[in-house]
């Protein structure tokens, strides 16, 4: 099942600061053509601001311009990651990004 209930947002500094919630649960990136990459955190807002900030190599050359969230308590959030990352393939979690 894809991300629950959260729909996709721009993947900017003023979206992410509105929508992104200081709370536990996983996320993922994307741009308009695919998934790019889907992580856990306990902090979606930190987590999202950090990738921003300073994006890795791959996340500059991938340039997403979308994410969702979904809320997970922290003993959930792995497992729900890797049920994402099956269902969506992002092609930064194949790398081992």
């Amino acid at each position: 099942m894809p991300f629950a209930n959260h729909g996709n947002r721009s993947f900017t500094t003023i979206s992410v600061d509105k929508n992104g919630p200081a709370a536990s649960g996983v996320y993922g990136l994307s741009n308009a053509s695919q998934w790019i990459y889907v992580g856990e955190t306990a902090d979606i807002h930190a987590e999202l601001s950090k990738h921003l900030r300073h994006p890795n190599t791959f996340l500059r050359g991938h340039s997403p311009s979308g994410f969702t969230y979904e809320l997970s308590s922290e003993k959930h959030r792995v497992q729900r990651r890797n049920q994402l990352v099956i269902e969506l393939e992002p092609i930064g979690n194949r790398l081992g990004e």
